[in-house]
């Protein structure tokens, strides 16, 4: 499903040039579920960056499904990207003047998805997340956990093949932040290919595949039973 060869990502910050991703080679079969580890500034929401479509490789070659997606314009990049991947973040990233409905709604929107179907597609997300109740307040009237739930519903209302989480605990009391694992894991289990960035080695030993990576490296790979 994913194919990355030979990954490279630098910026340039003043005169020097940092090394972000450093020739990373990974591929994830549809419905495997990976954690992303590794101490700060070593290239993990860059990675998931790359994955998502929302950067390009200095140099290098990743396809989705086959497709050599690093070659398509931005306009086709963007129509991939919102039919195939979902995004949850630690800061949410919700809309403040829109309610949770109207959220989880946008990505349809952009897609063209008729009113009719937008509406019973976002009731049927709501629903599952056990956010009805809440459909029509405003991020403002929600609690960090509500406010995580909504960002999930906004990600999986396309009915994506792959999650990205980036620290999507990182905000959330202990409480909450285990009621949003046990969503992503769900999601996982019914087909879902989710991969997840954390600081946290106990979130990160609950994924079946773990990665660490250093200074932009993938350094190890380890597959086994979650924990």
């Amino acid at each position: 499903m994913i194919e990355l060869s030979h990954i490279h990502r630098d910026f340039q910050v003043g005169e020097e040039t940092v090394h972000a991703l450093d020739d990373v080679n990974l591929t994830v079969e549809a419905g495997e579920y990976l954690s992303i580890m590794g101490p700060s500034g070593s290239g993990k929401s860059t990675l998931l960056n790359l994955i998502g479509l929302l950067d390009r490789p200095t140099s290098g070659l990743y396809r989705l499904d086959g497709q050599d997606v690093t070659a398509l314009d931005d306009r086709k990049q963007a129509e991939v990207r919102n039919r195939r991947i979902g995004f949850v973040f630690q800061a949410f990233h919700l809309v403040p003047r829109l309610t949770a409905e109207e959220n989880v709604e946008l990505p349809l929107i952009l897609a063209g998805v008729s009113p009719s179907q937008r509406r019973k597609r976002v009731e049927e997300v709501l629903a599952e997340l056990n956010l009805s109740d809440r459909s029509q307040h405003r991020p403002e009237q929600l609690s960090g956990g509500q406010r995580q739930r909504v960002a999930i519903a906004r990600a999986t209302v396309m009915r994506p093949a792959i999650l990205l989480a980036d620290e999507p605990t990182g905000n959330l009391d202990r409480k909450s932040g285990r009621d949003v694992i046990r969503i992503l894991e769900r999601l996982n289990r019914q087909g879902i290919t989710l991969l997840l960035v954390t600081h946290d080695p106990e979130l990160g030993r609950r994924a079946r595949r773990r990665l660490h990576m250093l200074d932009g490296r993938l350094e190890q790979d380890s597959r086994g039973e979650a924990g």
